[in-house]
């Protein structure tokens, strides 16, 4: 026992003197950014990075400008926070950095889905055929067809127009917009009852794997989480599995010719789930918690759904619930609402908050927007964070904390495309989709989808706030850097169907 003892001893002295050496060694090479190792061995400044991002990258800024290294977790990232100096990282000509790699590693490890080659550009070349266009319109079809379900139920007649109902409002968004997005994807079957409540557990499943998703990123799960977090795993490959698939009817294009590219590759099934499950987090992760802030600002703001509303009843026109079980509209008008089109803008400006990342596969200089060059280090990743360094700069976006619902309008209506920095014309002004390659391929499904619930809610609904003078809730910091924040708390309102006329 005592031998052990010493032996544990001995292992555990050689591992510590490891690690401070690995974070010792380094030192800031000629031209190299600003390099900050932060005080504990390896992990450098980890704890603080994963306990607030946001705060902790406004103190680096403050601290050493617009780029620099800090050392996480025994990996060094390169923060660049100039958003003029943006477009040499994410043109990358000379192929220096590499977004698939990490990415690859990632869904390796959070969905277990091993990558085969070419399958990256496979799922571009699926959402450009499926998600844009033709496809998708007819996929927006469905999901107005999905939402009436979910909202209505099978017989159109669950919900009573004569009473008010009261719901968490981020609960609400995110449960109707998972459940009919999953519907429109995944099919139906013969019963959609059934379905519903299958949905309906689904999204329970999800919601455990989703509160947990952060830390399972950074690998802080307790020996009990990392057991659930298998448990579900297992959950959604079997229930996403291609041999349920051959069940339903309905299954959208996209999905059908990712998966027909997969078996062509001679990918077994089990791999063909672990891609589903990937495919419905990569889906359905984002427009609950976006459409929750949408609907919140809204009703925080009466001008703003006023102006919304008048919109709504201009363009949808003779859009009325017909017959109580779905909702009739042409959705071509989608393509018609730049009142809604700056609204969403504005909330995935305030709310969307993803961190952009490429690993550097060899030395390689960054020429800055003022003429200054840094050497970025080989195997080091450079990471963008336009929340801080775009959505938040009050030169692009003055008074960047307050929401606006018209600051992406022209004073004629047309779309503003036109901002500035420092007086020169920025092209990245919002960066809610990422950029450049790592551009989120089905942006158009989930902005459209957005602005269907969005638009079903102002104008077949009465809502309400419980607390009408409840502030808008801050951001649950474990969020930052995930895509679509979520808030620290939830916020109770009203809803009532509106009467047919």
């Amino acid at each position: 026992m005592v031998l052990w003892g010493l032996v544990l001893g001995a292992l555990l002295v050689v591992t510590m003197g490891c690690l401070c050496l690995l974070g010792l060694l380094r030192q800031r090479r000629p031209q190299e950014p600003p390099l900050d190792k932060g005080s504990i061995p390896w992990l450098g400044h980890a704890v603080a990075f994963r306990k607030n991002m946001f705060e902790f990258l406004k103190h680096m800024r403050a601290k050493h400008g617009d780029v620099f290294t800090v050392q996480l977790g025994g990996q060094y990232f390169t923060f660049v926070m100039d958003p003029l100096s943006f477009g040499p990282i994410l043109k990358d000509a000379q192929r220096k950095l590499d977004f698939v790699e990490y990415a690859e590693k990632l869904v390796l490890k959070v969905f277990g889905y091993q990558s085969v080659q070419g399958d990256y550009r496979m799922i571009h070349s699926a959402s450009t055929k499926y998600l844009m266009g033709d496809g998708l319109q007819d996929l927006n079809k469905t999901m107005l067809d999905s939402l009436a379900l979910v909202l209505l139920g099978p017989t159109g007649q669950s919900l009573d127009s004569s009473r008010w109902h009261e719901d968490g409002l981020f609960h609400f968004c995110y449960n109707v917009l998972f459940k009919a997005g999953y519907l429109s994807l995944f099919g139906y079957t013969k019963d959609q009852g059934q379905d519903l409540r299958q949905a309906e557990e689904l999204f329970a499943q999800f919601r455990k794997f989703d509160r947990l998703f952060p830390r399972f990123v950074y690998s802080l799960l307790g020996p009990r989480e990392w057991l659930e977090v298998g448990r579900l795993q297992s959950l959604f490959h079997k229930t996403l599995s291609v041999q349920h698939n051959l069940e339903k009817n309905g299954i959208s294009n996209w999905i059908s010719y990712m998966l027909h590219y997969l078996r062509e590759q001679g990918v077994d099934p089990a791999m063909q789930d672990k891609f589903n499950f990937m495919m419905l987090w990569a889906s359905q992760g984002n427009t609950g918690p976006a459409s929750f802030w949408a609907l919140l600002f809204l009703l925080k703001h009466p001008e703003a759904m006023r102006a919304v509303r008048a919109e709504a009843t201009q363009v949808l026109a003779e859009a009325r619930l017909k017959a109580r079980q779905s909702f009739d509209f042409d959705v071509s008008a989608l393509h018609r609402t730049p009142v809604l089109d700056s609204v969403m803008e504005e909330t995935l400006r305030l709310g969307a908050a993803p961190t952009l990342l490429r690993v550097v596969h060899s030395d390689h200089v960054l020429k800055m927007a003022n003429g200054q060059e840094y050497l970025l280090r080989s195997r080091d990743i450079v990471a963008l964070f336009p929340y801080l360094s775009v959505h938040m700069d009050p030169d692009i976006h003055p008074e960047p904390t307050a929401f606006k619902y018209d600051r992406f309008l022209n004073p004629n209506g047309s779309r503003k495309v036109d901002f500035y920095k420092a007086g020169k014309k920025i092209h990245h002004y919002t960066m809610p989709w990422g950029s450049g390659v790592s551009i989120c391929p089905g942006r158009f499904l989930a902005i459209s989808e957005m602005k269907l619930f969005v638009l079903l809610m102002v104008t077949h609904f009465d809502l309400e706030l419980v607390d009408p003078v409840t502030p808008v809730p801050p951001v649950d910091p474990h969020r930052w850097g995930f895509g679509t924040t979520q808030p620290s708390h939830e916020v109770r309102f009203r809803y009532r169907l509106r009467p047919t006329n």
